[in-house]
C-alpha cells in the first residue's frame, strides 16, 4: 500500500537531534521519512548533487522545514542556502509544507524586523543576517505559510499530530460527502438534460405547428367549397384576399364595391355574364386582420360563410338560400 513520503529540510549538525526524532515519529505514523543522511535520496552524476534533492522534492507528498541558528551550505544554483531552496521549490511544486522555526531565532526575528535597516547589529541566535530575510520572504508569502516555533522536537511532533489528524478527519468528511454530491451532481445533469429536452420539444412544436398549419391551409374547405360551387374544374389555392381576387377574376366574378354589400361583414363578387347573373358572398371571418387566410380544420369549417345565389334571390346570409 502506497504511503505518505516526507523529506525533512533543515541544516544538518545543529538539528542533528531533531531530525532523528522526527524520522522515529514518521515511521510510527506509518509514513516514510526521507533524510539525506540515510541515503534516501539517490544522487546521480548528471548534475549537481543538490538538484537531485530538488528532484526527491517533487516525488514526496510532505515537506518539514525546521529552521534554526545556522544558515547551513551555500546553493550552487541558487542565491540562498540550500535548505531554504529545498523549501522554496516545494512551495513552487504545491507541496503541503510545516515549517517550524526554533523558538530563540524566532523571538529574535522580531528585534530584526524593527532593526534591519541598522548596519553594525550582531544576534545572538543565528549565525548569518540572511536566515532572517529568509524568514521574511516566507512570511510574505499568499499561501503555505503557517509558521510555528519550537523548543523540543515533541513540540513538533504534538503539532504534526493535529494537523495530519486534522487532514485524515477532513478526508472522511468529504468521502462521507461523495454520495451527496454524486447525487447533487446526477440532478444537475438530469435538470441540465430536461432543460435541453424541453427546449427540443418546444421548437419541435414551433416546427410541428408550423408544418399542421401548412398541411391545413394547403386542404383547406374553402378550396373545395368554392371549386365545387363555380365548378372550377382544376384544383383552387390562395393564401389571401389578393389571390382570392385574382382567381375570381379568372372566372368573370367583379368586385362589387363596399357601400353595395348587403352587409359590411360580408364581402361580394358579381359575375354578369351569366345567365342569371351570379352573386358569390365570402364572410370577412374568413381572413385575419392582415387579410390572409385563416386556417380551419374540418370540424371547425362553417360552410355559411361562403354563399353563391342567383341576382335578385333572398340576400338572407344563411343556409336556407335556395340554389
Amino acid at each position: 500500500m502506497a504511503k505518505p513520503r516526507v523529506f525533512i529540510s533543515s541544516t544538518y549538525f545543529d538539528l542533528k537531534n531533531i531530525r532523528a526524532d522526527l524520522e522515529r515519529f514518521i515511521k510510527s505514523q506509518g509514513y516514510d521519512p526521507i533524510l539525506n543522511e540515510r541515503g534516501h535520496i539517490a544522487y546521480g552524476n548528471k548534475e549537481k548533487l543538490e538538484e537531485y534533492c530538488y528532484k526527491e522534492i517533487q516525488t514526496s507528498d510532505i515537506l518539514i522545514s525546521i529552521i534554526g541558528g545556522r544558515y547551513g551550505s551555500q546553493s550552487k544554483t541558487e542565491n540562498q542556502s540550500i535548505s531554504n531552496a529545498e523549501l522554496k521549490s516545494a512551495l513552487e511544486h504545491g507541496k503541503q509544507v510545516y515549517i517550524f522555526i526554533d523558538h530563540a531565532v524566532h523571538n529574535e526575528y522580531k528585534t530584526y524586523e524593527r532593526n534591519k535597516d541598522i548596519d553594525g547589529i550582531t544576534y545572538a541566535s543565528v549565525d548569518d543576517t540572511r536566515i532572517f530575510s529568509f524568514i521574511e520572504d516566507i512570511q510574505s508569502l499568499p499561501i503555505n505559510n503557517t509558521i510555528a516555533s519550537f523548543e523540543t522536537s515533541s513540540e513538533i511532533t504534538e503539532y504534526l499530530k493535529e494537523q495530519w489528524a486534522g487532514l485524515f478527519q477532513r478526508l472522511l468528511s468529504e468521502n462521507s460527502k461523495q454520495k451527496e454530491l454524486i447525487a447533487i451532481n446526477e440532478i444537475k445533469s438530469t435538470a441540465k438534460t430536461l432543460n435541453q429536452l424541453v427546449g427540443y420539444l418546444i421548437e419541435e412544436r414551433k416546427n410541428g405547428d408550423q408544418a399542421f398549419k401548412e398541411i391545413l391551409l394547403a386542404n383547406h374547405p374553402a378550396f373545395n367549397q368554392i371549386r365545387e360551387l363555380l365548378k372550377i374544374p382544376y384544383r383552387v389555392f390562395f393564401n389571401n384576399l389578393d389571390e382570392l381576387n385574382e382567381l375570381l377574376k379568372a372566372r368573370q366574378y367583379d368586385d362589387v364595391d363596399e357601400e353595395d354589400w348587403d352587409n359590411q361583414e360580408i364581402r361580394e363578387w358579381l359575375k354578369v355574364k351569366a345567365t342569371p347573373k351570379m352573386l358569390l358572398k365570402i364572410s370577412n371571418e374568413l381572413f385575419d386582420e392582415n387579410l390572409k387566410l385563416r386556417v380551419y380544420t374540418p370540424d371547425t369549417w362553417d360552410k355559411s360563410l361562403i354563399q353563391l345565389s342567383p341576382l335578385g334571390a333572398s340576400d338572407a346570409f344563411d343556409d336556407d338560400i335556395p340554389f
